[in-house]
């Protein structure tokens, strides 16, 4: 584990092995322990770096808000402190969000982009609601709240199959501090739509879905690559597809970092 100072405040980081550079980013609630299993395979051809989004895992918060682009220049400060010139980025979920404010902003960094069970759109005005409940949720009580959302990402077939996974996210999210909670869900409420990225990026994009995904509705999503290049893998599960579908998932992403 290594770490830097960004703007005052630890952000936690991993690097493993050489070549192309592969940016790992994770979800709300997670950290980057969540690429644990595929970065032996990944660092045998190229660089691995994941990095603890801020207000997760071992980074510190920055303040009350975590936008994504505070996430996005955080980022990028860990790559030029590693000298990395062009990455491939795999963001999951919130780390999507992530990874597309990186591109918007550090377009010319970008080699690759991977959404991970995550959407170049803003949020709704119901999402937006939804995100207050959740703020007030987490502060009333915040292990239920942890609890539960972990449960909900997981496609409820998979719920009995994979109790031992679930609750060793479960674990890892209730390290996530209250105040990081809270940044993360004001920082994905104020979001903006990035759909105009899927169109006019100059490097290859992949979107990852899966079929039964009980927060980010399906056909919803695919609508978002109507008209654009953007290659659409459709796994038949849940918001977790690194534990649903893991070993396609592996094998998917090493096809991508071959071919970009």
């Amino acid at each position: 584990m290594k770490t830097t100072i960004f703007k005052n405040t630890k952000i936690s980081y991993t690097e493993h092995g050489k070549g192309k550079a592969v940016v790992l980013l994770h979800g709300f609630l997670e950290n980057q322990t969540m690429w644990d299993a595929f970065v032996p395979e990944f660092s045998k051809k190229n660089r691995v770096i994941t990095i603890d989004l801020l207000g997760h895992g071992q980074t510190e918060c920055l303040g009350y808000v975590h936008s994504m682009e505070d996430q996005a220049d955080m980022v990028h400060h860990v790559l030029h402190e590693l000298k990395i010139r062009k990455a491939v980025l795999v963001g999951h979920s919130m780390g999507g969000y992530v990874a597309l404010a990186f591109a918007k902003l550090y377009p010319d960094v970008m080699k690759g982009l991977v959404l991970l069970n995550s959407t170049s759109r803003a949020d709704s005005e119901e999402r937006k609601t939804n995100r207050d409940r959740a703020i007030v949720a987490v502060k009333q009580n915040y292990s239920a709240f942890v609890s539960m959302s972990i449960a909900n990402l997981f496609s409820e077939d998979n719920r009995e199959r994979l109790a031992e996974e679930i609750e060793k996210v479960k674990i890892e999210a209730l390290k996530t501090p209250l105040q990081g909670i809270v940044a993360s869900l004001e920082g994905m409420k104020i979001r903006k739509d990035r759909e105009v990225i899927l169109h006019f990026a100059t490097y290859p994009i992949q979107l990852i879905l899966g079929k039964k995904d009980g927060v980010l509705i399906y056909d919803d999503n695919v609508e978002q690559l109507e008209g654009t290049k953007v290659e659409l893998v459709t796994f038949p599960d849940g918001h977790m597809s690194h534990i649903e579908n893991k070993k396609q998932l592996l094998v998917v992403l090493l096809e991508f970092f071959k071919e970009v």
